[in-house]
Protein backbone atom coordinates (compact mmCIF):
# COMPACT_ATOMS: atom_id res chain seq x y z
CA UNK A 1 0.00 0.00 0.00
CA UNK A 2 2.82 2.79 0.84
CA UNK A 3 6.22 2.55 -0.10
CA UNK A 4 8.59 3.69 1.68
CA UNK A 5 12.03 4.77 0.15
CA UNK A 6 15.45 2.89 1.78
CA UNK A 7 15.82 6.86 2.19
CA UNK A 8 13.33 7.22 4.57
CA UNK A 9 13.65 4.15 6.43
CA UNK A 10 17.19 4.61 6.84
CA UNK A 11 16.11 8.46 7.89
CA UNK A 12 13.72 6.92 10.80
CA UNK A 13 16.03 4.68 12.17
CA UNK A 14 18.86 7.18 12.47
CA UNK A 15 16.01 9.65 14.27
CA UNK A 16 15.14 6.99 16.57
CA UNK A 17 18.92 5.81 17.35
CA UNK A 18 20.15 9.61 17.87
CA UNK A 19 16.99 9.78 20.95
CA UNK A 20 17.95 6.63 22.11
CA UNK A 21 21.62 8.45 22.83
CA UNK A 22 20.53 11.63 23.72
CA UNK A 23 17.76 9.66 26.32
CA UNK A 24 21.65 7.85 27.20
CA UNK A 25 23.26 11.33 27.90
CA UNK A 26 20.58 12.49 29.91
CA UNK A 27 20.81 9.38 32.80
CA UNK A 28 24.29 10.09 32.17
CA UNK A 29 24.31 13.05 33.04
CA UNK A 30 22.28 12.76 35.83
CA UNK A 31 24.44 10.72 37.60
CA UNK A 32 27.10 12.56 36.78
CA UNK A 33 25.45 15.53 38.37
CA UNK A 34 24.77 12.83 41.45
CA UNK A 35 28.29 11.80 42.05
CA UNK A 36 29.59 16.01 41.72
CA UNK A 37 26.74 16.65 44.76
CA UNK A 38 29.01 13.41 46.93
CA UNK A 39 32.16 14.15 45.86
CA UNK A 40 34.61 15.51 48.93
CA UNK A 41 38.19 15.66 47.66
CA UNK A 42 39.04 18.68 45.75
CA UNK A 43 40.93 16.57 42.61
CA UNK A 44 37.21 14.49 42.60
CA UNK A 45 35.31 17.43 42.46
CA UNK A 46 37.48 19.04 39.48
CA UNK A 47 36.94 15.49 37.81
CA UNK A 48 33.09 15.98 38.12
CA UNK A 49 33.15 19.51 37.15
CA UNK A 50 34.71 18.61 33.84
CA UNK A 51 32.44 15.01 33.13
CA UNK A 52 29.01 17.41 34.09
CA UNK A 53 30.46 20.18 31.00
CA UNK A 54 31.47 17.12 28.86
CA UNK A 55 28.47 15.48 28.86
CA UNK A 56 26.41 19.03 29.15
CA UNK A 57 27.87 19.69 25.72
CA UNK A 58 27.27 16.14 24.50
CA UNK A 59 23.47 16.39 25.47
CA UNK A 60 23.64 19.74 23.31
CA UNK A 61 24.83 18.33 20.79
CA UNK A 62 22.47 15.26 20.47
CA UNK A 63 19.81 17.57 21.05
CA UNK A 64 20.42 19.85 18.21
CA UNK A 65 20.86 16.82 15.60
CA UNK A 66 17.51 15.60 16.51
CA UNK A 67 16.09 18.99 15.97
CA UNK A 68 17.69 19.02 12.76
CA UNK A 69 16.37 15.87 11.55
CA UNK A 70 13.15 16.51 12.68
CA UNK A 71 12.98 20.02 10.29
CA UNK A 72 10.91 20.10 7.40
CA UNK A 73 12.68 18.80 4.61
CA UNK A 74 12.08 21.89 2.60
CA UNK A 75 13.54 24.24 5.31
CA UNK A 76 16.50 22.24 5.44
CA UNK A 77 17.40 22.55 1.56
CA UNK A 78 14.66 24.04 -0.35
CA UNK A 79 16.46 23.66 -3.87
CA UNK A 80 16.26 19.74 -3.38
CA UNK A 81 12.97 19.74 -3.43
CA UNK A 82 12.50 21.91 -6.80
CA UNK A 83 11.85 20.47 -9.71
CA UNK A 84 13.83 21.37 -12.81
Amino acid sequence: MFQTSKKQMTDTTNYSLLLDDLEKAKYDLALAYNNFENAMEPDLIDCCIYQVNALQMRYKFLLTKAKQLNEDPYAKNPLELSEP
